[in-house]
């Protein structure tokens, strides 16, 4: 986008809702040249946090995650962001084909070393339906780590980013403190969030309902929505109390801070975080419950015993 239609939306945004004084308002760019020479134009329109899509510091791993910047240009972007910005992250993907535990610890600490206050630290997973997930059904991916590997590599990650004062206050998301993404943090703590163009999904109440929207994935199909309808949405559901519950566990148990139970009657769950209590995956103090950071590499399989 261009830097005038990114201070339109966001104007627009302002005469619909009201702002905070403080309010964050985040762009995700790719490292490019491209983007990086736009940076200011952002910031005049009203961004004033970015988070890059780095993914990687290899140009032989960036080019086999198809990616189109170099290392080279995704520091020059991190650099110019700094100097722009009031906040930056950016992304970097591990456990990726071939790589070596001793190899992601000198990649993640001269990421560190960067200076950024947040680092969102993502443990690749092959999921069905995509490019990477047809590589490997024909055999194409060669080299992933074993899930031992995938542990110590998360177990490290902890660790080093700890040491930089970057703790992880969810799952893969490390930051200073004062320093959390906000938006990220209303999805884990199931607030409210308009979900706005093509493919995006939102949780909003209206009428004490609280309501599933998603748009048109396809840009062309959803314009043509919008410009028909008034509306880019495909579909809005309700949800039930059941669903509501299941969302709350499955996004909140991702953070540090834990959910809190009393939220929601949680009571036909007991049986479950006794078991998982006595095996030291979670942890319950009065109405909080938390998965631990022995638990924390077994997320999936937690949650699954709940939702």
């Amino acid at each position: 986008m261009k830097p005038r239609v990114v201070e339109g939306i966001i104007k627009t945004a302002s005469d619909l809702w009201t702002f905070a004084n403080d309010i964050e308002i985040t762009l995700e760019a790719n490292p490019s040249s491209v983007e990086a020479d736009r940076f200011k134009g952002f910031q005049a329109g009203g961004v004033n946090r970015v988070s890059l899509g780095v993914q990687a510091l290899n140009d032989t791993v960036l080019k086999a995650l198809g990616r189109l910047h170099s290392v080279k240009e995704a520091r020059e972007a991190i650099g110019i962001a700094q100097n722009t910005f009031e906040r930056v992250s950016f992304d970097l993907i591990y456990a990726r084909q071939n790589q070596t535990l001793s190899q992601w610890e000198s990649e993640l600490s001269e990421a560190v070393a960067i200076g950024t206050d947040h680092l969102s630290l993502y443990q690749l997973t092959i999921e069905q339906g995509t490019a990477f997930g047809d590589r490997q059904r024909r055999g194409l991916l060669p080299g992933l780590p074993s899930e031992d590997l995938g542990a110590d590599m998360y177990f490290a990650t902890q660790d080093i980013c700890e040491a930089a004062g970057l703790p992880a206050y969810e799952t893969s998301n490390h930051a200073r403190a004062g320093e959390e993404s906000r938006h990220n943090q209303i999805y884990w703590r199931s607030g409210d969030y308009a979900g706005i163009g093509p493919g995006a999904h939102g949780r909003v109440i209206l009428n004490r309902m609280r309501l599933a929207t998603e748009s048109f994935l396809a840009p062309g199909e959803w314009l043509k929505s919008v410009e028909d309808l008034n509306s880019g949405e495909s579909e809005r559901e309700p949800l039930s109390l059941s669903e509501q519950k299941d969302e709350f566990l499955l996004m909140g148990l991702r953070m540090s801070e834990g959910v809190d139970l009393s939220v929601f009657d949680f009571s036909n769950k007991y049986n479950e975080i006794n078991d998982l209590s006595e095996l030291g995956l979670v942890d319950k103090k009065d109405d909080t419950l938390r998965v631990t950071p022995k638990g924390r590499p077994l997320l999936n399989s937690i949650l699954a015993r709940f939702v």
